[in-house]
């Protein structure tokens, strides 16, 4: 797409028309400084009487046109891309261990499923953030640092697996790792202030070497704010295929985690509770930044301004050859 940035400079195309047109002839006068050399170029510029050849009207006509072509600055705009706007930065940790298995969510999805879709849709909703993932079972993994492109962390969290980081439950060390993180991006970035942690569960703390209390502590002192959310059926079913897991949701200590990290504790028994937080922790923490989006532009004035510039050399050689 063309697009022009100075159109009023158009205005400017009749300018020499107009100044023969109505301008008188330049009359030699006498000046109060004695240039021995002026009265043989004033005379022999222009023979009396005589007009410009038309060949050489024309050419200086083409190089006017060209320069106010330049002056109006043409350039070409290409299609609209995203840019990557930074507003808050989102840690998001779910729980994979075994008994994220357990079918007790409607329409018979397991828990992580249901983790998926509705935190994916929450994750889509970020836009102009920054937004990582850890996934923990017996161990904590960090799956997407810190980042806008949310794509990419939405399909990470797709492809997570019940059992990929062990059967167990280390929530302690899940926020250890989320404080470990915080400080080697503000370490990078020189960038201060909080950072969110949402940390989900469906059960208590059976694993890990940090305690959870003692990690929250440490959150606090770290400036990461803690959300929690405890999810699972009230009556708690037991899940298939993978054991080791402890399905008993400990929401006391969730409770203790975000009171002492300025959160909040949230309980999710099925998709639409669970829809229902997320939508909470948006109002909570509203996104910093809309989506931005930029056109990139390529300046198209160069050319007509260097032909401009070459033209004028043979039309300055002419005015040579006249005097």
């Amino acid at each position: 797409m063309i697009h022009v940035a100075w159109p009023w400079m158009l205005l400017a195309l009749p300018l020499p028309w107009l100044a023969a047109r109505r301008l008188p002839p330049a009359q030699p006068q006498d000046g109060a400084l004695f240039l021995p050399f002026a009265a043989g170029v004033t005379e022999g510029a222009l023979p009396t009487g005589h007009a410009w050849p038309r060949s050489r009207r024309l050419l200086l006509a083409l190089v006017w046109l060209l320069l106010v072509l330049a002056a109006i600055r043409p350039q070409w705009l290409g299609d609209p891309l995203p840019v990557a706007a930074t507003g808050r930065r989102l840690l998001l940790a779910v729980d994979v261990s075994g008994s994220m298995a357990s079918q007790d969510m409607a329409g018979g999805a397991t828990r992580l499923q249901v983790v998926q879709k509705v935190a994916g849709d929450f994750i889509r909703r970020r836009h102009g953030d920054q937004v990582g993932l850890i996934l923990f079972g017996t161990r904590p993994y960090l799956q997407a640092p810190l980042t806008p492109d949310l794509a990419t962390v939405d399909r990470f969290l797709d492809e997570a697996m019940v059992g990929i980081a062990g059967t167990q439950t280390a929530i302690g060390d899940a926020i250890g790792l989320a404080i470990k993180r915080l400080q080697a991006d503000r370490s990078q970035t020189g960038r201060k202030g909080d950072t969110v942690l949402i940390l989900l569960t469906d059960g208590s703390s059976n694993a890990g070497a940090m305690p959870p209390a003692e990690a929250a502590r440490m959150a606090a002192r770290a400036g990461l704010r803690i959300y929690t959310i405890g999810v699972g059926s009230d009556a708690q079913a037991g899940f298939f295929g993978l054991g080791g897991g402890d399905s008993d949701l400990d929401e006391d200590t969730l409770k203790f985690i975000a009171k002492t990290t300025g959160g909040e504790y949230f309980r999710a028994t099925d998709a639409d509770a669970l829809e229902q937080v997320y939508a909470r922790i948006d109002q909570l923490e509203p996104s910093a930044a809309r989506e931005q989006w930029y056109r990139p532009r390529d300046e198209w004035f160069v050319w007509p301004l260097g032909l401009a510039l070459l033209l004028s050399v043979p039309a300055v050689a002419w005015s040579g050859r006249w005097r």
